[in-house]
């Protein structure tokens, strides 16, 4: 009995007391904006056919569509072209910060908005993949994405440096953001245009509400409590979100592979092979008929993905049963790019699946990141002409203590 409260008190001061997955969801959020980044650069010539007001998809059809099943969408605020191109623009604009790591939760709502603007404009359009995008966007609000490889996380060093030396530097970018967002959150509720049955509209105000609550209290408390009680509930809630993003990555595969069970071509190991002859999904014709020549290998690959998907989550309970299957549905995905043409579904699943890579692989990932960029950091110094150091150079962009470089109270 001891030995059980003594897990539970543990499991709750884990819960309580950190942010869980560090790595994991910078992972994440890198993922997930590249994923969504690269789709908007790939379709932006099709954007028009796609989202735009004069689409095969209407706006009128749009129109009748949302009044029907209340999803969001800022694009159905105005039919007008440049409105059109200012959502698409600022979709891409959002995935680019998101992705750097700057003010991660501003931008991390903001990106949520840019994926459902568009992907609820048109439900007709997409491969799977923005399904799995369109959930986890909406997850990723409530997590803390911007701890570690951010400029979020480097601001923050930068103000522990500059608060050891006894320095404080005010942040005026933070407020400004709110202060402009709030007036635009204001403007489109006042017409009216945040009217229907979802519940965006709710998390929006309920996120800008809880940010200037958060910069109140670190400006203004006396004491420590009232900063450490919502770092408390800021923790519960991202690592509540983990869980559930965890919890999605494994009910994708269970339900996937279960439905593949019931299905006579995957059950006599001959699924694969029809899909590598459609048109649709060929890219690469002469390597399909490599691939679908070969009736062992076609075999070993529709009864590899039942058996990975349905036995994902019960790996779970081993940690080295977890990382081999990992790596074989990483795999997985990755052949389904080549082979069907599917990169951002492909994409996103990876991008799902790094919420269970282990962290201290990520960890040496990210050391070799950092060091292969301090290489070419040093290659160029080599190559570049010294610059003659003048009395402001000083306050360089650099240094600890510029200003613009840290910590805000408007970061994950």
């Amino acid at each position: 009995m001891n030995r059980f409260a003594l897990a539970v008190s543990t499991g709750i001061a884990r819960v309580t007391e950190s942010a869980l997955g560090p790595y994991q969801t910078a992972v994440i959020r890198i993922g997930f904006s590249a994923t969504w980044l690269l789709f908007l650069l790939r379709e932006f010539p099709h954007r028009q056919e796609m989202y735009g007001p004069d689409g095969p998809w209407s706006w009128d059809l749009a129109e009748q569509l949302i009044s029907t099943n209340g999803a969001f969408t800022a694009l159905m605020w105005s039919d007008g072209q440049f409105w059109f191109e200012t959502v698409y623009a600022l979709a891409a604009l959002t995935a680019v910060l998101l992705m750097l790591g700057w003010r991660t939760r501003t931008m991390s709502v903001l990106f949520m908005v840019g994926v459902l603007s568009l992907q609820n404009r048109n439900i007709l359009m997409g491969d799977g993949g923005d399904n799995v995008l369109h959930v986890m966007c909406i997850y990723l609000v409530f997590t803390r994405c911007g701890q570690v490889w951010s400029l979020d996380a480097r601001r923050a060093e930068r103000a522990r440096a500059a608060r050891a030396r006894g320095e404080h530097v005010p942040d005026r970018v933070g407020p400004a953001l709110w202060v402009v967002l709030g007036l635009a959150l204001v403007a489109v509720t006042l017409a009216g245009r945040l009217d229907g049955d979802s519940a965006i509209p709710v998390l929006l105000w309920a996120v800008w509400l809880a940010q200037a609550l958060w910069w109140v209290i670190g400006r203004f408390a006396r004491s420590g409590e009232p900063r450490i009680l919502l770092d408390v509930v800021a923790d519960i809630v991202h690592n509540g979100a983990l869980l559930v993003i965890m919890a999605e990555a494994c009910l994708i595969y269970a339900t996937a592979g279960w439905y593949k069970i019931q299905g006579s071509r995957w059950q006599d190991g001959t699924a694969v092979y029809y899909p590598l002859h459609l048109d649709s999904f060929s890219p690469w014709p002469a390597l399909a008929d490599v691939v679908a020549a070969n009736g062992t290998l076609v075999m070993l690959m529709t009864y590899g993905t039942v058996f990975a998907q349905v036995a994902f989550p019960f790996t779970l309970l081993n940690r080295r049963a977890k990382n081999v299957l990992l790596a074989a549905m990483i795999t997985e995905h990755l052949a389904i790019a080549v082979l069907l043409g599917l990169p951002f579904f492909s994409l996103a699943m990876i991008a799902a699946d790094a919420v269970f890579l282990p962290t201290s692989f990520l960890r040496r990932l990210g050391g070799q990141a950092a060091r292969a960029r301090a290489r070419l950091a040093a290659r160029r110094g080599r190559t570049a002409v010294p610059k003659q150091r003048t009395p402001k150079d000083s306050e360089s962009p650099e240094d600890p203590g510029n200003p613009e470089h840290t910590h805000v109270g408007f970061t994950a």
